[in-house]
């Protein structure tokens, strides 16, 4: 990235993805996901008091196919991680990649007014927010 250059998140996130409902088995939110790239499937909010949840695709592998578990016969609201921790789309990519770093996170919902509209990872900051401004 040259030297004064801000590049922001809604500049490098994807915006497609997948939201899916907490009481839908694991096999079901997998055959209806259409945007599994993004590497993780959002969790809708129940009402307007509630909060996101997520679920990454790495969840999947630990807490349903590392323990033997059916994929039918688990819910996604037994493996999400809920609330998340999200990015605004005007934060600058730079902060984005040392929050990631302070949480340990490798991806994360982009919110704006309490709806998500898109996700942005490791990859999408590298890739499209450092390497195409070499």
């Amino acid at each position: 990235m040259r030297h004064g250059e801000l590049v922001r998140v809604k500049d490098v996130m994807k915006t497609q993805f997948d939201v899916i409902h907490g009481i839908e088995t694991v096999a079901d939110a997998l055959r209806q996901a259409k945007h599994l790239e993004t590497e993780c499937l959002l969790v809708d909010r129940r009402n307007d008091d509630d909060e996101y949840g997520i679920v990454l695709l790495a969840d999947i592998a630990k807490k349903v196919l590392g323990v033997d578990k059916a994929a039918d016969r688990v819910n996604v609201y037994e493996i999400m991680s809920k609330p998340v921790i999200s990015v605004d789309p005007d934060m600058d990519i730079r902060y984005c990649a040392r929050l990631f770093e302070r949480f340990g996170l490798t991806l994360a919902p982009v919110i704006q007014n309490q709806k998500v509209v898109g996700i942005v990872s490791y990859r999408d900051i590298v890739l499209r927010g450092l390497r195409d401004r070499l």
